[in-house]
């Protein structure tokens, strides 16, 4: 069996691990964006975080995939900033505006084993991809509490392999987001034309690490990949091609093909995406994932 984070940290190899993802932040190069920014001395570049992690809120989450919600939800913590600009964000006042509250490695491990405690099944780190040094600092002092729950990379999917790497045996469950499979798109809607690659790069060396999504005999995931896709009217996220290359990693990758998308934020600037998918749209999506051979769809709702 692979080791898993609390034996990581037992053994002190958890520190350097640490140590790697520290000497990252200055400068910083965290993630595809390479901003180069000195974050150890609170420099803050595209993500606009410095030195620590800043969190929005934390609790039970019970609207996540069933596998990570089971009876006691999913237990999450929303980082703020975000590595994207995605124009059409949700949650843009914590990823674009970064309202929130900075905590320290100790506070953050005394957030995961509170989420432990209140019964989650597992620790959903949400945007998390410029906060990796910070969530591995919080581990040892979590291991120490008695942490033990799986532990869930949620993020959108633009990552740098050198980051993934620091992660392997720490991470349970990886939950990318499969955004676009154009980079003209991704240039638009979010700021980064080298998504596509980036992100192909991303999900093939989290499938290498944890492999298919593993669920117990309760019904919840336990280890593995688990991708989302949010479908895009007018095509424009590509969905064809992202399911070809899922089905072509394993045609037992989960996914969640999702049809909430609504014009959010700054969404009314681009006209191919100032409405929700249609119902034919969402149905198309779905054939593109059963015709690459993908089974292995998540509940829609």
């Amino acid at each position: 069996m692979p080791r898993r984070y609390d034996d990581l940290a037992r053994s002190g190899d958890l520190q350097e691990r640490i140590d790697a993802a520290l000497a990252l932040l200055c400068p910083c190069r965290l993630c595809p964006r390479q901003c180069g920014v000195d974050r150890l001395a609170g420099e803050q570049g595209f993500c606009q975080t410095g030195r620590l992690a800043r969190v929005a809120s934390s609790g039970p989450h019970f609207g996540e995939e069933h596998p990570l919600v089971g009876a006691g939800g999913s237990g999450t913590i929303f980082f703020c900033g975000c590595n994207l600009g995605c124009i059409y964000c949700q949650n843009y006042d914590i990823s674009h505006r970064a309202a929130g509250t900075e905590v320290s490695p100790r506070d953050l491990a005394q957030m995961m084993v509170e989420l432990q405690e209140r019964g989650c099944h597992n620790i959903n780190f949400v945007t998390p991809t410029h906060a990796v040094p910070q969530i591995l600092e919080a581990l040892p002092h979590a291991v120490k509490a008695g942490l033990h729950v799986p532990l869930v990379y949620n993020c959108g999917g633009y990552e740098s392999i050198e980051t993934l790497l620091l992660l392997e045996d720490v991470i349970d469950i990886y939950m990318p987001d499969a955004k676009y499979s154009e980079g003209a798109v991704a240039a638009r809607l979010s700021d980064a034309p080298d998504y596509p690659d980036r992100m192909f790069e991303a999900i093939d060396e989290m499938h290498r690490q944890v492999g298919d999504l593993r669920i117990d005999a309760a019904g919840l995931a336990v280890r593995g990949l688990l991708v989302r896709h949010l479908v895009l009217p007018e095509g424009q996220a590509g969905t064809p091609a992202i399911m070809t290359f899922l089905a072509a990693l394993s045609t037992n990758t989960y996914v969640n093909i999702m049809n909430q998308y609504r014009p959010s934020y700054r969404a009314h600037t681009v006209e191919a995406i100032g409405r929700p998918p249609t119902r034919q749209e969402y149905a198309e999506a779905i054939e593109a994932a059963t015709n690459a051979g993908l089974h292995r769809l998540a509940d829609r709702r």
